[in-house]
């Protein structure tokens, strides 16, 4: 299959999780990804959930179909390198501190000279501009900023953080897709034979703390409409019941979202409960919102009497969506990702005498009718140095020093 993306050249100055997850996108479809690391070390999320061996999979999996090489962007030949590279690429992806790129001399002008078609995608924690531009911050500060923190967890304790960098992955998901966007308006401004555009048309601004809360639907409209502010609720969603995790008598919890209106009274019924389905004060999500202890108490008294298998089995035959709280263990053993080529098996040096099989989780979303294959997990520090320094800019190896 021809991947959508080849042709594509990108140059990826970027370290932990939200500019390579762009990138990462990118390379999964097709593009050609130049990550630069830092000599001796490298990007630190190679060090991050290591186990055993010298690369964490954590790594691995963010970096792959990339090439890595090894450029020192603090002395000046390092930083000709990166000029001189971006003038072959399509795409420069970063993820410094505001300011950054522009002390050490490459600026995104620098960089458009050499280039004047060159996207430039910047991901930082609170924007190029604005007052706060100049302040470092991790995810977990822009998941507190956007608003989604605060929802997160039980109404009676401090909230809690979800288990993966959410919103370092979502920045990278709206980087991927503005980098995207930008290549399709670049393609119809020369079918047109229009003018070339702007470096600013070409900047491609993405913030951490607006990536969360583009995606915190409608808690601002809310307040301002209703004056409402949104509150924890734990393993519910507000409003929106009964949805929620109920235990079964095997020690497993399964999730159940019944809160459809037609969805409810056969889901009622199916937990011989039709007294409840009938209840005209039930028949909208808002009844049933502020009635949701009771409903919770009633479907847990249902769960409580059967497996998790069994319960599953009863709700998926009344049409009641619910399913099992995966577990990475069930993900690997789960038909449903195999048929759809989800896991996709590599062997892998983790620091013992053999290569060690690893899965690794496929490309999303599914181009026909399976995941695309991975063509390589993530690269080892400057495998790829010399191979595109010596193609792209025709470097010798007494230049690289090698």
């Amino acid at each position: 299959m021809a991947l959508p993306l080849s042709g594509v050249r990108v140059l990826e100055l970027g370290n932990y999780i939200a500019a390579p997850t762009a990138a990462r996108m990118l390379a999964d479809f097709g593009a050609e990804v130049i990550k630069v690391e830092r000599p001796g070390t490298g990007d630190e999320l190679r060090n991050w959930r290591l186990y055993s061996g010298t690369t964490s999979m954590l790594y691995r999996t963010i970096n792959r179909n990339k090439k890595s090489i090894v450029l020192d962007l603090r002395t000046e030949q390092g930083r000709k390198d990166v000029v001189d590279l971006a003038a072959t690429c399509d795409i420069v992806l970063e993820n410094f501190r505001p300011g950054t790129l522009e002390k050490w001399g490459i600026s995104p002008e620098v960089l458009s000279a050499a280039n004047p078609e060159l996207i430039i995608t910047r991901i930082s924690a609170f924007g190029q501009t604005g007052p706060m531009s100049q302040r470092p911050g991790f995810a977990a500060v822009a998941e507190a900023y956007g608003g989604f923190r605060n929802l997160v967890g039980d109404p009676d304790r401090p909230p809690v953080r979800v288990g993966v960098s959410i919103g370092d992955s979502i920045a990278g998901l709206y980087a991927a897709f503005g980098c995207v966007m930008a290549l399709f308006q670049r393609q119809t401004q020369r079918a047109a034979q229009a003018p070339d555009l702007s470096l600013a048309q070409r900047s491609i601004d993405v913030a951490l703390n607006e990536s969360i809360l583009s995606m915190m639907e409608s808690l601002i409209p809310d307040y301002l409409a209703y004056g409402v502010e949104r509150e924890r609720t734990g393993g519910r969603m507000e409003g929106i019941a009964p949805s929620n995790a109920y235990p079964c008598n095997d020690g497993h919890s399964i999730i159940i979202a019944g809160n459809g209106d037609a969805i409810f009274q056969r889901y009622m019924e199916t937990i011989d409960r039709p007294d409840l389905g009938a209840d005209p004060d039930l028949a909208s999500n808002a009844g049933r919102w502020r009635r949701r202890d009771e409903l919770d108490a009633a479907i847990s008294a249902w769960t409580g009497l059967h497996s998790r298998e069994q319960a599953l089995k009863i709700l998926d035959a009344a049409g009641v969506p619910s399913g099992p709280i995966y577990t990475a263990a069930d993900i690997v053993a789960d038909e449903q990702y195999a048929a759809r080529n989800m896991i996709q098996h590599f062997q892998v040096d983790t620091g013992g005498d053999e290569p060690t099989d690893v899965g690794f989780v496929g490309v999303v979303p599914v181009i026909g009718d399976a995941s695309l294959p991975i063509r390589s997990v993530g690269p080892d520090l400057g495998e790829h140095t010399r191979e595109v320094l010596s193609t792209l800019l025709g470097r010798t190896d007494e230049e690289m020093g090698q």
